[in-house]
């Protein structure tokens, strides 16, 4: 009766430490806008810093640590690979790498369209994390002469245009 119990009460915990460092929403936000007084685009995303832990582990079999330079580079690589604006006329917009900031819940990562004020027919591609987690849904707040839309980015809706 006691070991019955023992392994019982070993399953709850088991399951209750499971259940407290997963999630099963998996999301991100982004937020797109021009600041006059620069003169630039700024683009600010936000993701959970344990989803983009595990996407690195699995990608290169390996810890990150995203102070230290050389991971915040290999980081960069990736966002810079699924994360892209294009002008109206299909040109790939130049984004600058401005930084990050990493805390325990999330990743903030900060760019910068130097000089260009985003115009309708702009399109946004996201596929952040979605290569990784399928049911991934990234948010991307645009704000476009002082209104503001809202795209919503999945499996399957990678690009999406500026209205």
């Amino acid at each position: 009766m006691l070991r019955i119990l023992f392994r019982r009460l070993l399953a709850a915990a088991l399951l209750f430490s499971g259940a407290a460092t997963a999630h099963d929403f998996h999301m991100g936000i982004a937020d797109v806008s021009f600041n006059a007084q620069t003169g630039n685009t700024e683009i600010v995303h936000t993701y959970t810093a344990h989803d983009v832990e595990a996407l690195l582990g699995n990608l290169y079999q390996r810890s990150f640590d995203l102070s230290s330079e050389d991971d915040e580079r290999v980081f960069r690589r990736y966002v810079e690979r699924q994360f892209y604006l294009t002008s109206a006329d299909g040109q790939r917009l130049h984004l600058l790498w401005v930084g990050l900031r990493v805390d325990a819940d999330s990743i903030v990562i900060y760019q910068e369209i130097e000089h260009v004020r985003l115009s309708p027919g702009t399109r946004i591609h996201n596929a952040l994390l979605i290569d990784f987690l399928p049911q991934q849904t990234n948010t991307v707040n645009v704000q476009l002469d002082g209104a503001t839309t809202t795209l919503m980015f999945g499996e399957g809706h990678l690009d999406q245009q500026v209205q």
